[in-house]
């Protein structure tokens, strides 16, 4: 494939991972308004949210592998086919339950589409500097995500209502898939020849599955609970299993020898790492600049607004910074500035404080540190690739990032909860007028305490990412 065709695939490559990012958040600053009209409470609400994040990590393994077997560009199609009339079965729900299902249908479809997807940016950009500026416009677009869909998700449902955030994921994936059948050549990400491992398919995606229903309802009904304990230990039991069915398996879903390598292993424990502090980041700064500042939901989601300018900006020069200071060091800056903005950004929240004066610094310092950390993880998990494992290479590093994003979400959230009950119950409220400033100032407490759990992450990222061995790209990226 030619430099131009290149390119405008991964424009559509890139504005994939832009529409999946978009939905996680879209959603979610939709969700009061979807309990006021279906009548839902805040249990049910929240599943909204979680059968998605379920279906979406549970089977990014099993998508990417599929992916490999079947063809990417098939499976990448049949991802966005489903993922439109999942959202038009949303959008049309008519109640809470109903609702939850075509959640989760989207999440079996965003899984199809991201893994195939990611794949596809492997075998079009191969390794060196034409793979980290692809990777960079993954990560540029991943950083407009969240804040596009926070802008999106108010101004849609404030105009025309709940509804029309889910026919707006309809419209783009018919888009991307009409514009996908027009530019991917069909023989980019051919089928591979192989078996299927119809146990480890099983065993592994209800075991990812069960894991990530322990992690988001841990976070609501107590990690001591019976659900909960009983999830986490079924899923994990169904893992070992898929971990001895695939020494035995003649085609296994993921074969030992490529587990084996360390570098893989090492680079999708950071991959994971990166995630448990950047996609609560989002989320808690949101939450505290609404909160505790008083912003509307729209002024939430703009104040991340210069964050992805910096991503933005930052994202595309990823690849000459590799050239200039080798990968493994590039990966150890990237989260040593993870590490040194979110504890900035924990340090400087106050109770009575503005965007300005707390949360935009450290945000452009963290809008540096996040393709930093993206690419190179990226790049780590996924160099000693060959063409046929792709797919699994993709869902591997995938469903490392979305498991990271559903565990750091699920402890900083604790994290946040447990500080800020502490400290609401030795605040001072006797006083008349003493309330709302004690509550702001038990809150805060709760983001700062947080927050430096996602710096102490970070750090440990930053500390093991020394380990991995270095890598130069041969040529100098123009």
């Amino acid at each position: 494939m030619t430099r131009g065709p290149r390119r405008g695939a991964l424009a559509l490559l890139a504005s994939t991972q832009l529409l999946l990012i978009t939905d996680t958040a879209i959603v979610n600053v939709a969700l009061p308004s979807v309990g006021e009209d279906l009548g839902s409470g805040s249990t049910g609400l929240s599943w909204v949210a979680n059968a998605y994040l379920i279906a979406f990590g549970g089977l990014l393994l099993l998508g990417g592998r599929v992916a490999d077997l079947l063809g990417h560009r098939r499976v990448f199609l049949g991802g966005l086919g489903l993922l439109a009339v999942a959202s038009a079965a949303g959008g049309l729900a008519p109640g809470a339950d109903a609702l939850v299902v075509a959640r989760a249908a989207q999440g079996v479809g965003a899984a199809l589409a991201a893994a195939a997807a990611f794949a596809l940016l492997l075998l079009l950009f191969p390794d060196g500097p034409a793979r980290h500026r692809a990777l960079g416009a993954f990560a540029a677009m991943g950083g407009l995500g969240g804040v596009l869909g926070t802008v999106l998700g108010g101004v849609l449902t404030d105009l025309l209502g709940w509804r029309a955030t889910f026919w707006l994921n309809v419209l783009l994936a018919a888009a991307l898939a009409a514009l996908a059948v027009r530019i991917l050549d069909p023989r980019a990400g051919v089928a591979f020849r192989g078996g299927f491992d119809l146990t480890g398919a099983l065993t592994a995606t209800a075991g990812l599955g069960l894991v990530a229903y322990a992690l988001v309802g841990g976070a609501e009904a107590g990690w001591l609970t019976t659900r909960t304990l009983g999830a986490g230990g079924a899923g994990l039991a169904l893992l070992l299993a898929f971990a001895a069915t695939e020494t035995r398996a003649a085609a296994p879903l993921v074969p030992p020898s490529v587990l084996a390598r360390p570098a893989l292993r090492r680079a999708n424990v950071l991959a994971a790492l990166a995630q448990t502090t950047l996609f609560p980041m989002f989320f808690l700064v949101s939450l505290y600049l609404q909160s505790v500042l008083g912003y509307a939901p729209l002024g939430g989601g703009l104040g991340l607004l210069p964050l992805s300018l910096v991503v933005v900006a930052v994202a595309p020069q990823t690849g000459r910074i590799i050239f200039r200071l080798g990968l493994h060091r590039t990966m150890t800056l990237g989260f040593v500035l993870l590490c040194a903005g979110t504890a900035w950004l924990a340090l400087a929240l106050t109770p009575d404080g503005t965007f300005t004066s707390t949360v935009l610094a450290p945000s452009l310092l963290l809008g540096a540190a996040l393709p930093l950390v993206m690419v190179t993880t990226n790049v780590a998990a996924t160099a000693d690739a060959a063409p046929e494992e792709t797919g699994l290479a993709s869902g591997l590093v995938n469903t490392s990032q979305q498991f990271g994003s559903v565990l750091g979400l699920a402890v900083l959230v604790a994290v946040a909860t447990t500080r800020t009950g502490d400290a609401g119950r030795t605040a001072d409220t006797t006083r008349t007028g003493a309330v709302d400033a004690a509550r702001a100032a038990a809150e805060t407490a709760g983001f700062r305490a947080a927050l430096l759990t996602g710096a102490a992450l970070a750090a440990l990222a930053a500390l093991l990412s020394v380990r991995l061995p270095a890598g130069e790209p041969v040529h100098e990226p123009r």
